[in-house]
């Protein structure tokens, strides 16, 4: 379905209302119903909690907005509260973990794979490989706390293998920054990829810093400090990829424009007819954002919106399995590190990360210590192996599972 963005304004702002029984919907279920509709939910959580968290910074330095960011920011809370009420109550934090990892995995392969900007591209390689390693942790504590397969909410969709060990992540401050695109020559392809994926990162770490203290188990606690760790510097590295030149209004305008985007490819994807009407609705509401800021940007920077906004929106996020992608990112570049604003090889990694990396480290990791001899099979660690010829059968099962 094609959306020309400068013609369809969707519900005017004076129209969108919400109530209590209204907001809380019947959630999705976590084994029947398809692991990309989670996936949408936890993308679509972040992407609604950074519009919120983009309106509060935007209104302490800009008072002539504050009428209208208070506004629309009211309708962005209440649109992530009908979202992330949509999460099963029968989902524990570790499982909506792994929903997490798995949607920095296929979404950010999914953006690398169409990202324009070869610089671009290489640095979602080098954060997706990060991302991988940490699912196949989680994967092992989710293991051996609860004697379960991730596979079972990950449907087969993602692998569940080592990626750049999350040990060696840990990088000096100076390390995690990147280059900007240039606000006047990049494709808008490219500016809806950084919102995106910093939108989505920056959940990820609150949610690690919410959930990872509750935890009985002290390896888990100390697992969630670690990769929590790793999703600031995540943070970090995606955020300095949007021109930081650009106005306040330009960046709220690629703010709605990306939560427009997000919603219209989460709307053509989804298979669970209720939450398809949710995608529908505030792909609606957010046209109407997006034509009320048009007119602020138009208003106060006398500039042709045009100059910003596509006419019809870009090449949507194919909510479909990575895998082959990511097998082939893997092999090629899970061996590479950062040194400044480049990606290198080992040898010419950074004084400054070495060291900080064996302070971090000097007592063991815990994403060692949590994965230490695991592998991850069928049905669990504890479940019986088979022996002889059977164990050979195993194996090709195994190999089937992860196709």
């Amino acid at each position: 379905m094609a959306l020309d963005v400068l013609t369809e304004r969707g519900t005017s702002l004076d129209k969108q209302e919400f109530d209590w029984r209204d907001l809380v919907r019947i959630p999705y279920s976590k084994l029947d119903d398809d692991a990309f509709t989670r996936v949408r939910v936890i993308l679509m959580n972040g992407i609604e909690s950074e519009a919120v968290r983009f309106g509060h910074a935007a209104a302490r330095v800009n008072k002539p907005l504050q009428l209208s960011l208070a506004r629309i920011r009211r309708v962005e809370h209440f649109q992530q509260t009908m979202v992330n009420w949509l999460n099963p109550p029968d989902q524990n934090a570790l499982e909506t973990t792994i929903g997490f990892e798995q949607v920095a995995i296929e979404v950010t392969a999914n953006v690398a794979r169409n990202e324009p900007d070869p610089y671009m591209k290489q640095v979602y390689h080098f954060g997706l490989l990060e991302d991988f390693d940490h699912l196949y942790r989680y994967s092992a504590l989710y293991d051996r706390l609860h004697g379960k397969d991730a596979n079972t909410l990950l449907q087969c969709y993602t692998d569940v293998l080592p990626g750049r060990p999350t040990s060696v992540e840990h990088r000096a401050p100076e390390d995690d920054l990147r280059l900007p695109y240039d606000r006047a020559r990049a494709d808008v392809l490219t500016k809806i990829h950084a919102t995106t994926i910093t939108a989505a990162e920056q959940m990820t770490h609150d949610y690690y810093m919410t959930i990872g203290p509750t935890f009985a188990d002290p390896l888990a606690r100390q697992l969630y400090a670690e990769i929590a760790a790793i999703e600031e510097q995540h943070v970090t590295q995606y955020e300095c990829l949007s021109d930081p030149y650009e106005t306040w209004l330009e960046k709220w305008l690629l703010h709605e424009l990306t939560e427009v985007w997000n919603y219209w490819c989460c709307y053509n994807a989804e298979g669970n007819p209720r939450v398809k009407d949710i995608w529908e609705r505030f792909l609606s509401y957010e046209l109407g954002h997006l034509h009320h800021v048009v007119h602020l940007f138009e208003q106060n920077e006398k500039r042709d919106v045009q100059s910003i906004l596509p006419k019809s929106l870009p090449k949507p996020i194919k909510f479909e399995s990575q895998r082959d992608y990511v097998r082939e990112v893997l092999a090629r570049e899970v061996h590479l590190r950062a040194n400044g604003s480049e990606i290198v090889e080992p040898d010419e990694e950074s004084e400054a990360s070495l060291a900080y990396r064996q302070r971090m480290n000097a007592q063991g990791s815990p994403s060692e210590i949590v994965a230490a001899g695991w592998v991850w099979s069928p049905a669990g660690e504890l479940t019986p192996k088979p022996t002889g010829t059977d164990r050979k059968k195993a194996r090709g099962a195994q190999q089937e599972a992860r196709r």
